[in-house]
């Protein structure tokens, strides 16, 4: 899958930023530090390999080492993932296969449950209260519509990207692009002292 680097930097900044931002969260995230969680999906033929440790989840697309814990299961699965308690029905019903320390899998579901996954929590510094929450409004219906039309689409897309216009970054291109993100976070974090600052005055 040529778009594998891109797909998992992405994943990894958003887990990164949601689950490992908060000091409130870091008692359930010590239950993952050192565990290998891999995640099988079936509409991809490569897994995904989240290796936890105490300063950052690293999510990579292949793993030499056996993974503490792997789970076999469907992209539309995964956001049932963020309700523990619907763990058990959908191991019983098939649609999540686990082999392996199933408490790795627990102790991710609860973490995520935990976690306020609001985009307007990490806008209102930039934004204000009021327009932060409007922008997360939109997001969560733009996300539910997003899910239904990548679900229909994903085949396509990926045959696309990977058989006719072979436009995916390389993994120098990727590392660039963090970097840029990167500096670009460190410019937003000085500009808003600096307006703080003025406020001040």
């Amino acid at each position: 899958m040529p778009f594998q680097p891109l797909l998992t930097a992405g994943i990894e900044g958003a887990l990164n930023a949601f689950l490992w931002r908060s000091g409130a969260l870091k008692p359930a995230r010590q239950r993952l530090f050192g565990k290998v969680l891999r995640i099988e999906l079936k509409e991809f033929s490569s897994p995904l390999v989240l290796a936890f440790s105490e300063r950052q989840i690293d999510v990579l697309s292949a793993w030499e080492d056996e993974a503490d814990c792997t789970v076999t299961t469907r992209l539309g699965v995964l956001p049932q993932l963020r309700n523990r308690q619907q763990l058990t029905a959908l191991i019983r019903s098939g649609d999540l296969e686990v082999q392996g320390d199933l408490q790795v899998v627990q102790n991710l579901v609860a973490l995520m449950d935990l976690a306020e996954l609001d985009p307007a929590e990490l806008l209102a510094p930039y934004t204000g209260d009021i327009v932060a929450e409007g922008v997360s409004k939109t997001l969560r219906g733009g996300a539910h519509f997003l899910l239904r039309g990548f679900q229909r689409q994903q085949r396509y897309v990926a045959e696309a990207l990977t058989e006719e216009w072979r436009m995916a970054p390389g993994p120098l291109e990727v590392a660039w692009f963090a970097e840029e993100s990167a500096a670009i976070a460190r410019d937003v974090d000085a500009l808003a002292r600096r307006l703080e600052k003025l406020e001040g005055k």
